[in-house]
């Protein structure tokens, strides 16, 4: 047997705002006219007073239930504790039954006739509907808050899913922030090293290359922050951090990019171009005696972006200490943005050489 004690407690009472709006909401109306005018029909065809009286009471009985049902849905708004909510409405609409039947059939009565409980034939038709209010008025009653219980459940489990879901979209924002931030200093203490060194050796550059890294940083560091970025402003951050480079290596640093005008609006993560292009220099020029040349190459087909770095220099093999760990962060972060649609790919280039390939959905920023 069904615990309604326990289906019925966790049915919400409704704002005042609400109230006349969910009493009288259309379902409810359609479905008490339609399944009172069906019961009507029915026991109209043997009613005496004719089938339309049969229909018209049995509607009244249907509204005054829905009526009945609505208001103790709602009043009195606090209930003592020994009562539930669910229990008043069932009553309170059980109870009604014989109460509307009995004024029907007062209001029927034509004036100087006998009262319809002197009259055998009323007096069936009265038990009749009685008993048939009694009997089915708790039961649709019961479904109506079965139905709403499960309703209520629905909606529950909805907000549940769209709190998880913003969770783990703030997870997911600390973590990429988390990363932005390894990159950032990781970036700045490799450069701030290499103009170190330039003023160690007393070289004439070096507050050129001081000035340039100023104007870099102006530009670079207020978009460390964002969790997105365009191809476009990343496009510009690695040909000032290309330009720089090559003010410190003007005799073994070459490079060329060349970027198809579709890919400049698409989203990415901060830095990762940049990261690629930094790995070339750090891990692929600088150790190689003769230097080389980077070539960035950015197109897109079939709705993917295609990025591809590839240097001249040492390679894989002649690099002491691989490629570090901005490879690993650039990974997370694409992970973070695009899931599984991203990949990263390091291979050697003959005859010597590195080259990267970076492939995720072409998707404008702000989409």
């Amino acid at each position: 047997m069904v615990d309604y004690s326990l289906a019925m407690s966790a049915v919400p009472l409704p704002s005042p705002s609400r109230g006349l709006a969910l009493a009288f909401g259309w379902r409810r109306v359609l479905f008490t006219f339609l399944f009172s005018f069906t019961i009507g029909a029915l026991i109209g065809i043997h009613w005496q007073s004719g089938w339309w009286s049969a229909v018209e009471r049995v509607l009244a009985l249907g509204f005054v239930a829905l009526a009945v049902f609505s208001l103790f849905e709602q009043w009195p708004r606090r209930l003592p504790n020994w009562i539930a909510r669910w229990i008043l409405q069932v009553v309170g609409v059980a109870i009604a039954m014989p109460l509307t039947t009995f004024t029907i059939y007062v209001l029927s009565t034509e004036p100087g006739a006998p009262p319809f409980w002197e009259v055998p034939l009323r007096m069936e038709g009265f038990a009749a509907l009685t008993g048939l209010g009694v009997f089915l008025s708790p039961w649709i009653a019961l479904g109506a808050l079965v139905r709403q219980k499960e309703a209520l459940a629905r909606e529950q489990a909805l907000a549940l899913d769209l709190a998880r879901s913003e969770a783990d979209r703030l997870a997911l924002d600390a973590r990429l922030n988390l990363l932005q931030a390894q990159v950032a200093p990781h970036f700045l203490f490799n450069t701030l090293a290499n103009i170190q060194a330039l003023v160690e050796a007393g070289s004439p550059k070096a507050p050129e290359v001081l000035r340039s890294l100023v104007a870099y940083l102006r530009a670079a560091v207020p978009r460390l922050n964002d969790p997105v970025t365009t191809l476009g402003q990343e496009i510009e951050l690695v040909r000032a951090y290309l330009e720089l480079m090559r003010m410190r290596l003007p005799d073994r640093l070459a490079f060329e990019l060349n970027v198809a005008d579709a890919a400049l609006g698409l989203r990415c993560p901060p830095m990762t171009l940049l990261t690629l292009v930094e790995n070339a220099v750090r891990h692929g020029i600088d150790p190689a005696e003769e230097g080389g040349t980077i070539s960035v190459d950015v197109r897109v087909t079939e709705g993917r972006c295609w990025i591809r770095v590839a240097d001249s220099g040492a390679g894989l093999q002649a690099s002491d200490r691989g490629l570090g760990t901005g490879l690993t962060a650039l990974r997370e972060r694409l992970a973070l943005v695009f899931g599984d649609a991203a990949s990263l790919r390091i291979r050697s280039r003959e005859p010597r050489g590195v080259v990267a390939e970076l492939e995720f959905p072409a998707r404008e920023a702000g989409s």
